[in-house]
């Protein structure tokens, strides 16, 4: 049961702007589920939930995931600012960034979460980019050279 009403939460707060536990309450009634405030204080805790702010500038329920979108977004603006160049050899990326800025920028590409990448070692302006296969180093060389000349034409 508890399960079950964990998993409708997730979808209401996917598919709606929820600002508040009522809001939740309400559409949990709405699917048939009757359930006590207190019931949802505990699983807003239990699904580790968070407000953040929307578009509109009002804060409505996330899950903790979702905030780290927004920190990823702002990882991937000093990503664009930063970097220089990249090529590849072998299961390897290395890219150059201004100087100072690699860690920031290796930052970011952990934070894109790509499965492809193993890790990432930077130092003032050189990362390392591992990957696990030689293919992949190819493929996600040429798509951070794109992302980053998208990003560029584009203040230009």
């Amino acid at each position: 049961m508890k399960y079950n009403r964990h998993a409708k939460i997730l979808e209401i707060i996917e598919n709606n702007v929820i600002r508040t536990q009522e809001e939740i309450a309400e559409k949990l009634k709405e699917m048939g589920m009757e359930v006590t405030q207190a019931t949802i204080s505990r699983d807003i805790k239990e699904l580790r939930l968070i407000k953040v702010m929307n578009e509109d500038g009002r804060y409505v329920y996330a899950p903790f995931n979702q905030a780290e979108n927004t920190l990823s977004s702002k990882l991937m603006t000093i990503l664009t600012q930063s970097f220089v160049s990249c090529d590849y050899t072998n299961n390897m990326i290395i890219m150059k960034t201004l100087s100072g800025m690699a860690q920031a920028a290796a930052s970011a590409i952990d934070a894109l979460n790509w499965p492809e990448i193993v890790g990432t070692i930077a130092g003032d302006d050189t990362i390392m980019i591992v990957c696990r296969a030689e293919k992949i180093a190819e493929e996600i060389s040429n798509k951070f050279n794109r992302m980053i000349d998208r990003s560029t034409s584009g203040n230009s």
